[in-house]
C-alpha cells in the first residue's frame, strides 16, 4: 500500500466478470458516498454502448474515451468509482487512480468468472460480456488476458476474492478493507453532524468541491425548521420570501417557529406566478433589505415553490455579494428537483432563467405535509420530475412509481415522503458531481427541458405549468431518441403511460383534453416558430447547437448535439396534430 497518497475514493478495479459495478453501487449506498461506473459514463457520453464503440472505432478509441473519463473521475470526492477491467493497464491511468485514493481489486479464477459471464445462472444478470472475450473459445480468452493483465491488478491497495462469496458478502470485504485503511472517514463537521440517529429525516447530502449542506425531507418536518438551521450554525435576522398564497398558509407559522428558535423575522411576499420572477421584483427585494440593515451573516428563507427558490436565491447570491439562504419548498417540483443544486436566477422576455448564478443554500428542508394543501394541477404538474429522475438515471424510481401511482396520489405520507427522499437524492448525486453543468453529468436533468423551456417562452408562461410543459417535452424527447434509432418504442409508450397515469400532459391535444389550453390548440400550432427561436437561446446550446439529452433505456440518458432539425420540427408537429 502506498501510504503518501492522498485518500479521496474508492477504486473498484478487476477483471470483468467479478461484479464490480454491482460491488461499488452497494458500497457506494453504505457508505453513503458518490458512485461512478466509467464504463457507464463512456456509452453515456459517446451514446452508444461500449461493444459499438469497440465494432465502429476500435479498442484504441474505446481506451482514449476510458482515460479521459478517468481523469475526469479522478477529481471527484469520496465516489466509489467502478472501473473497466483494462483500465489499470494503462500507466497513465492507474497513477491518476492511485492518487485519487484507495483501490480494491476483486479477483475470481477463470472458470468462475466463465461461468458468471456465458451461465444462465449469471453472478451478475447486468454483466455484459465484452467484446475482447466474444471469442470461439471464450474460457481459453479469459485465461490469457487476464494472465496478461494480472501483474498490473497485484498493484492494487487490497484484493478480494470473490469465487466463494456472494455479493453482499464482498462489498462487506471492501468495506472492512477501507475501514482497516482509514478510509471511510466523514467528510467534514457537516456530515459528523448530521449522521446520526437522530436526523431520521436526512434524504442525502449536497456535496460540491466547495459547499455540503443537508436535504432534509420529513412529513410534519416544517415545526423543526428553527432548529435544523440552528444545527447548521445559521445565525442573525432571517427574512422570508414568499409567494401570497403560500405565505397565507404557512408564513405566519413559520414566522413563529423561527422566533421560538431565537430568530429575528423579516417576511416580503410578492404575488404567485412565473411572471414575478424577475429584476423588478430582485430590486424591490433588495430595497427591503436595505431599509432593514440586512447584514452578510443574516438569512433569507425561500418559503414556497420553485419560482420563489429562484427569486430569493438569486437575491441572495447577489446582495452583499452572496447571504446564507434555506430553500424551503412546498410544491413537489420545488422538494425534488428546483430546490436541490443551486441554480437561481430570474427570466427574461426571450427565454427563462437567462439571468442566474449558481449559488448553494445552507440548507433544505421539504415537509411533504404541506402538499395537503397544494392546489391539484400544481400537485400533478410536479410528479414530472419523479418521473424525469426515473427515466434518465434509475428504472427502479420508475417502477416504484408505476406501483403506486394511485396511493401517491392520494398523498399517502410513508409513500409519498419516501418517493421524494429517492428523487430528491437523484438530484443530489448529479449536482454534487457536476454542481455547475461543467462535465456534462448535469445536463441529463435537462431531459424534457428544452422543449419545455421553448414552450413556456412561447407562450409567455401563461399557459402551462412547470411540470406540464417538461411532460410534453419528455414526449418531444422520447420520441426524437425513437427517430433517431435510440429507444425502443415500448419506452417511449412506458413513459407516455406513466405520465398519462399521473394526470399529465403528453402532448398539445392531451393538454387540451385536460383544459390546460382549452380552445387554444391552434396558437399553439402556430407558435412552432416562436418555440424553435426560445430553444435556440436555451442555456444547453453550445457552438450553435442544442445539446439534447435523449434516451438509449429506461435509466439511461445520453447528449447529443447532432439532432437534425427537420427531425426536431417533424416530432413538434406530430404533438401539436389533433
Amino acid at each position: 500500500m502506498k501510504s503518501d497518497r492522498q485518500i479521496g475514493n474508492l477504486i473498484i478495479a478487476g477483471f470483468s466478470g467479478t461484479g464490480k459495478s454491482l460491488v461499488a453501487k452497494e458500497v457506494a449506498l453504505r457508505l453513503n458516498w458518490d458512485y461512478l461506473d466509467t464504463d457507464d459514463e463512456i456509452a453515456r457520453h459517446s451514446g452508444q454502448p461500449i461493444a459499438g464503440i469497440f465494432h465502429q472505432d476500435g479498442e484504441a478509441r474505446f481506451r482514449e474515451l476510458e482515460r479521459e473519463t478517468i481523469r475526469k473521475a479522478c477529481q471527484q470526492r469520496q465516489t466509489v468509482i467502478a472501473i473497466g477491467g483494462g483500465a489499470m493497464v494503462d500507466r497513465q491511468n492507474y497513477q491518476l487512480l492511485a492518487r485519487s485514493g484507495l483501490i480494491v481489486c476483486l479477483e475470481a479464477r477463470p472458470e468462475t468468472i466463465h461461468e458468471r459471464l456465458f451461465s444462465e445462472a449469471a453472478y451478475s444478470p447486468e454483466t455484459e460480456v465484452r467484446p475482447l472475450l466474444a471469442a470461439d473459445k471464450p474460457l481459453e480468452q479469459i485465461r490469457q488476458l487476464k494472465a496478461s493483465r494480472q501483474p498490473c491488478y497485484a498493484n492494487a491497495d487490497w484484493t478480494v476474492h470473490t469465487d466463494n462469496l456472494t455479493i453482499d458478502q464482498v462489498t462487506q470485504e471492501v468495506i472492512r478493507a477501507c475501514e482497516l485503511l482509514g478510509h471511510c472517514a466523514p467528510r467534514n463537521d457537516v456530515r459528523k453532524t448530521l449522521r446520526n440517529d437522530v436526523d431520521k429525516d436526512l434524504a442525502c447530502l449536497v456535496e460540491t468541491a466547495a459547499e455540503s449542506y443537508p436535504v432534509f425531507v420529513g412529513y410534519g418536518l416544517l415545526d423543526e425548521l428553527g432548529e435544523k438551521m440552528k444545527q447548521t450554525a445559521l445565525s442573525g435576522a432571517a427574512t422570508i420570501i414568499s409567494d401570497e398564497n403560500v405565505f397565507s398558509l404557512y408564513g405566519g407559522r413559520a414566522e413563529g417557529i423561527l422566533r421560538v428558535a431565537g430568530f429575528s423575522v423579516n417576511s416580503f411576499v410578492v404575488p404567485p406566478g412565473e411572471e414575478t420572477k424577475s429584476l423588478d421584483y430582485a430590486a424591490r427585494i433588495y430595497d427591503f433589505l436595505v431599509e432593514r440593515r440586512a447584514e452578510r451573516h443574516d438569512v433569507i428563507i425561500a418559503l414556497g415553490g420553485g419560482m420563489v427558490g429562484d427569486l430569493a436565491g438569486f437575491v441572495a447570491a447577489t446582495f452583499l455579494r452572496g447571504i446564507p439562504w434555506v430553500q424551503v419548498p412546498t410544491s413537489l417540483v420545488a422538494m425534488v428537483d428546483a430546490s436541490i443544486g443551486g441554480k437561481v436566477g430570474v427570466n427574461h422576455l426571450e427565454g427563462k432563467n437567462l439571468v442566474g448564478a449558481f449559488y448553494q443554500p445552507a440548507l433544505v428542508l421539504a415537509d411533504p405535509e404541506t402538499l395537503t394543501t397544494l392546489p391539484q394541477r400544481e400537485l400533478t404538474s410536479g410528479w414530472a420530475e419523479l418521473i424525469k429522475h426515473g427515466m434518465i438515471l434509475e428504472e427502479e424510481l420508475v417502477e416504484f412509481l408505476e406501483s403506486n401511482v394511485h396511493r401517491l396520489a392520494r398523498l399517502e405520507p410513508e409513500l409519498l415522503t419516501r418517493a421524494i427522499a429517492r428523487s430528491a437524492a437523484i438530484k443530489a448525486q448529479v449536482v454534487s458531481q457536476d454542481e455547475k453543468e461543467k462535465e456534462g453529468q448535469r445536463i441529463i436533468l435537462n431531459y424534457g427541458h428544452t422543449i419545455a423551456h421553448g414552450l413556456e417562452a412561447a407562450t409567455r408562461y401563461k399557459r402551462f405549468l412547470h411540470g406540464e410543459a417538461v411532460a410534453i417535452g419528455m414526449m418531444a424527447a422520447a420520441k426524437l431518441s425513437q427517430r433517431l434509432g435510440l429507444l425502443p418504442s415500448a419506452a417511449v409508450e412506458r413513459q407516455q403511460a406513466l405520465l398519462q397515469k399521473f394526470g399529465l400532459p403528453t402532448s398539445f391535444r392531451s393538454a387540451e383534453a385536460l383544459n390546460i389550453v382549452k380552445g387554444q390548440r391552434p396558437n399553439l400550432k402556430l407558435s412552432l416558430a416562436g418555440m424553435t427561436r426560445a430553444m435556440e437561446l436555451d442555456k444547453k446550446v453550445r457552438g450553435k447547437a442544442i445539446r439534447w439529452v435523449l434516451l438509449q433505456d429506461i435509466g439511461r440518458a445520453v447528449v447529443r448535439s447532432d439532432v437534425p432539425q427537420e427531425d426536431v420540427l417533424a416530432v413538434l408537429r406530430e404533438l401539436a396534430e389533433p
